[in-house]
Parts: C-alpha cells; sequence; structure tokens
C-alpha cells in the first residue's frame, strides 16, 4: 500500500512540476499544457495601448480587461492575468480547459480593433521509462522501450550518444519502441520518450560475448548482458553420500597411519637411548697389555697333583 501511494505521489509530482510557454500572439497558434500542470500563454505584447480585450473559451467569456484592470476572471482561482507583458497563466490544467481561445481587442469607442484565435491541447506527461531487454543466441539483442503514462508517445534511440543507424538494426527503425539490434553492435543505448509537454530518457549497456572455459575443460560461448558472467559459473557439485562402511574405512585408514606415526617414533627414541648407553659405559673388549713386565700369573695348586 505504501509503494502504492509512493508511486502516485510521484506521479503527481511529476505532473504538477511540468510548466509550458506557448506564443499566442499570431492567429492560429498551438499552445500545448500538461495534464494538472501550468501553461504561460503570451497573448500580446504589451496591453497598455489597448483601453480593453477580453478573452473568450468556445466562444464563452473567461477574461475582461478595462484600461489593465481585470473587470472578472471566470477561473481565478486558478489563473493570473499579468499586463506587463500581456500573458494569461493557467494553473492545474484539465481535459476541459482544451479548446479555441479567442482574443479580441478593442477602441476606447468599444469598436473592435483585431482578433486573433489559438488552440491549446492538453496532454499527460510521460512519468518514467523501462528498457527490457534480451539477448539473443546469435548475438543479436531486442529490445523493448516502455513508457509510463503520455499521450502520444514519440521513440528515439541512441548509441553512444549518437543516432542509431539503420545499419546497426535487424528489425524496426529510430522511432518504433521495439528493436532488434544486429551482432557485434555495443555500448550504451538511450531510448528517449517525448511528447509536447515532457522529455524522458533511459540508457543501458547492451550485450557482449563470452568465451571461457570451466574446470572440466567444458567451453563456453555465449551473449550476456554486459555487467554478468553467469555462463562461466562453474556448476556446484553435489556432495558425496555418507555410508556406513565409508566411515569405517575411513577410521581405519587414520588408525593405520596413526601407528605408524607411533612406531616410528618409538624406534627412533630406542636407538638414540641405546646411543647414549655405549657411549657412557665404554667398549665391552678388555684393551691388550703391551708389556709382560706389568703381567701377573695366577696359578692354582691343586692339592692332588704329583710333586
Amino acid at each position: 500500500m505504501e509503494a502504492v501511494l509512493g508511486l502516485m505521489v510521484i506521479l503527481l509530482g511529476v505532473s504538477h512540476g511540468v510548466e509550458t510557454h506557448c506564443d499566442g500572439r499570431q492567429d492560429g497558434a498551438q499552445c500545448y499544457g500538461a495534464l494538472r500542470g501550468t501553461v504561460d500563454i503570451q497573448l500580446m505584447d504589451s496591453t497598455s495601448e489597448i483601453p480593453r480585450y477580453h478573452l473568450s473559451k468556445n466562444s464563452l467569456r473567461i477574461l475582461d480587461v478595462l484600461n489593465n484592470k481585470v473587470i472578472y476572471n471566470t477561473i481565478v482561482h486558478r489563473s493570473s492575468f499579468f499586463p506587463s507583458n500581456g500573458t494569461f497563466r493557467i494553473n492545474n490544467l484539465s481535459r476541459n480547459d482544451s479548446g479555441d481561445y479567442t482574443l479580441q481587442t478593442f477602441h476606447s469607442d468599444g469598436k473592435s480593433s483585431g482578433k486573433q484565435t489559438l488552440q491549446l491541447f492538453l496532454q499527460a506527461p510521460v512519468s518514467s521509462v523501462l528498457l527490457v531487454s534480451e539477448c539473443l543466441s546469435q548475438g543479436e539483442m531486442r529490445v523493448s522501450c516502455l513508457s509510463e503514462g503520455g499521450d502520444s508517445p514519440q521513440y528515439s534511440w541512441a548509441l553512444d550518444g549518437r543516432t542509431l543507424t539503420d545499419a546497426e538494426l535487424l528489425s524496426g527503425n529510430n522511432k518504433s519502441n521495439n528493436i532488434i539490434l544486429k551482432q557485434q553492435v555495443s555500448g550504451r543505448l538511450v531510448c528517449s520518450v517525448r511528447n509536447n509537454v515532457s522529455d524522458v530518457s533511459e540508457e543501458q549497456k547492451i550485450c557482449r560475448f563470452i568465451n571461457c572455459t570451466l574446470i572440466n575443460g567444458t567451453e563456453i560461448l555465449g551473449w550476456v548482458p554486459v555487467d554478468s558472467n553467469s555462463l562461466c559459473i562453474e556448476p556446484t557439485r553435489e556432495p558425496t553420500p555418507v555410508t556406513p562402511t565409508s566411515v569405517g574405512t575411513s577410521w581405519f585408514i587414520i588408525g593405520l597411519k596413526a601407528a605408524v606415526v607411533i612406531l616410528s617414533l618409538s624406534g627412533i627414541w630406542i636407538w638414540f637411548t641405546w646411543k647414549k648407553k655405549t657411549i657412557l659405559e665404554g667398549p665391552a673388549v678388555p684393551e691388550k697389555v703391551e708389556s709382560p713386565d706389568n703381567s701377573v700369573f695366577m696359578i692354582e695348586m691343586s692339592p692332588y697333583s704329583n710333586t
């Protein structure tokens, strides 16, 4: 609900903010005003030398001025007249304000001194523009320009600041709201929508060509929007399901690796312990006596031996 109210406020703001100006000094002039907007119609250059004049709409008098004083104004609640520059302003325009307006001037004796007529047309202004694009398989790009509101909208296209040419179009033309761009056409595309009381535009970068190779060797070729590389994203792999057999096998491998590490460390510790003991006790073989003078002989005498 808030979003809808916000959109209504925006649209009303756009309409109320539209002001148009019209030169109605020439007979047969055509003027345009925006619905719920304001229009300034210049009726004459100066009113100082015109004793009396009145303005009628569809033969019904709406404004009467005598000696630069407004005698009456049937729409005074939303209009103003400025004698200094001969401009008649109408605010909060509606469809009923459209029609033929006739200005008639008089001499001081009351005789007519001239008459001129203008036409006032009312249009709803274009409030917003939306570009919808689609990248086709062979590199073409289909683009639709969608406008919100606006009477008698007129479309035009530009690419990188210049008018889009027929040589760049596979379908449509520069004045249609649906076009198809040819292959290899790139840049910033702008769609403008206008009528006699408004002018709105929207821009967008067009497709680019993707050429990449995935991890598994698959080659990807295709066209995607310029801010996307979705074709080159590696797809998510499904996780391997866990089964009781795989869980048991995993624990067996972990235990085996742990046993190998423990045995290796134990062997290293035993070797270093044996090495240390050998160094402290010295060699097990007695040293050889070099000098016989230092030798001691021990003879055991048996009592049963012959004397």
